[in-house]
């Protein structure tokens, strides 16, 4: 007689949707200087440092000029530059058929809502880590490269107290203000080799466990903020940067924004939809460090 007890088995489900591991929010947006305004392009205006001119006879004739040249009578002014941002549009969706909703214990609009969010979140690191070592828009149509004085690292070399050394360096000689917001964004591979230092580690250096926490302190002031989403150049190398909160501009014309609708030229499938409207770009490039190193331990 054939056993049929297993007819009478169930399938039970989770009430909610899990979301697979993935990053759900934008980790580097709070570290630039961000404008909120609804144009096509905004631009950064920048003035370079002057000098005073040493006066060598009384009644000399004023200076014009701030370039610090010290001619006498110098029309040469401040030296004013700009970068700018193109606004650009990012979007993503989803299309849910109908029977799709009645077949399901879970609402698959909300559940894929959720997912597309974190989606357009990780969007805007990426729009920001791209314009940190790109091509920065001079405002009136040509661009600008980061300078090799702001390059630490050939590709070859991990990551090591010396490295953030080196970053503070650049820092100082560029007079980049101390107490100007830093972070150093790096990966999964810096953050194993950081943790095996102990000046990172050790109560002795500083006043966070590192090891009991499992999380990289504020170190030497920089915020140290992994990342999985930095650019390789090429196999076994990655770029991780330093910059300041002046370093990078992010202009927001229209923030992450969603709509769910009906589609009557699809079966009234719903339509999930997401968009926003931003660009980022290099402000000063003595506020930003790119470093480059062997994505390895040793």
């Amino acid at each position: 007689m054939a056993i049929t007890v297993q007819s009478a088995y169930i399938d039970t489900f989770e009430a909610n949707v899990r979301q697979l591991a993935q990053q759900k929010i934008s980790r580097l947006r709070t570290k630039v200087s961000e404008v909120n305004k609804q144009s096509e392009s905004h631009n950064w205006d920048r003035l370079a440092p002057s000098q005073a001119r040493l006066k060598t006879s009384p009644r000399m004739v004023s200076p014009a000029g701030g370039n610090g040249s010290g001619a006498v009578g110098s029309t040469d002014g401040l030296a004013w530059s700009r970068r700018n941002t193109v606004i650009k549009t990012y979007d993503t969706g989803e299309v849910i058929e109908r029977e799709n909703i009645v077949q399901m214990l879970i609402d698959p609009k909300s559940a894929s809502t959720e997912n597309l969010v974190m989606n357009m979140m990780r969007t805007v690191d990426d729009i920001i880590i791209a314009a940190a070592t790109g091509l920065a828009g001079d405002g009136v149509g040509g661009t600008v490269a980061l300078p090799a004085s702001q390059v630490i690292g050939d590709g070859t070399g991990v990551i090591s107290l010396d490295t953030i050394l080196q970053v503070q360096e650049i820092f100082a000689a560029n007079d980049v203000d101390p107490d100007e917001q830093k972070c150093i964004v790096i990966s999964p591979v810096q953050q194993r080799k950081l943790m095996q230092l102990l000046e990172i580690t050790s109560g002795d250096f500083q006043a966070s466990k590192a090891l009991a926490t499992g999380y990289l302190p504020n170190f030497m002031g920089y915020d140290i903020i992994v990342s999985t989403r930095l650019i390789a150049p090429a196999g076994g190398q990655i770029n991780c940067l330093a910059f300041t909160k002046r370093g990078i501009g992010l202009h927001v014309a229209g923030d992450i924004s969603t709509r769910v609708a009906e589609r009557p030229d699809m079966s009234f499938a719903w339509q999930v939809y997401l968009d926003l409207h931003m660009d980022a770009v290099r402000v000063e490039d003595e506020h930003v460090i790119k470093i480059h190193l062997k994505d390895a331990i040793v």
